[in-house]
């Protein structure tokens, strides 16, 4: 049990589970904002073209059973709201086109930091095969040091 706690232990504290956490707590404040962005200005314009608001499109199928005495609702009214459906299709839009975004500009920044980087230049070579007994020998050798053959 003590091994299985501190397997846990090490898990929690590696960087990568505080890193999730601190994007999951940015990702969902940033969701309130879509949310509103969406909620507050773009239904309102897209509002416009349908004369109501947003959320209020609705389908109707079955009306609610009212008790005619007391005027107790009975059975609720089924509605399809696909207008809160649009809206939420909107917003997931608006998030993942940020996050394409986000993925996009951290892309292009790693890739100009490769190019800045220039790669090493390949170094000459300093040494050669012998062609007679296949061992290594000094580039600037007229003779191998092996198998005494003269090279060109």
């Amino acid at each position: 049990m003590k091994k299985f706690f501190k397997e846990f232990k090490e898990f929690i504290s590696r960087g990568n589970v505080l890193d999730l956490a601190v994007g999951v707590i940015i990702g969902g404040a940033f969701k309130d904002i879509v949310n509103s962005l969406v909620n507050d200005l773009i239904s309102p314009v897209i509002g416009l073209v349908f004369k109501a608001d947003f959320k209020d499109l609705v389908i109707k199928v079955k009306d609610a059973v009212v008790d005619p005495i007391t005027l107790e609702e009975l059975e609720p009214a089924l509605e399809i709201r696909y207008g809160a459906f649009i809206t939420g299709v909107i917003n997931f839009l608006i998030m993942a086109f940020v996050v394409f975004l986000i993925v996009k500009g951290v892309n292009t920044l790693a890739n100009l930091a490769k190019k800045k980087e220039e790669p090493a230049p390949i170094p000459e070579p300093t040494t050669k095969i012998c062609p007679y007994c296949c061992s290594e020998i000094s580039i600037e050798a007229t003779r191998c040091p092996h198998c005494t053959s003269q090279l060109d």
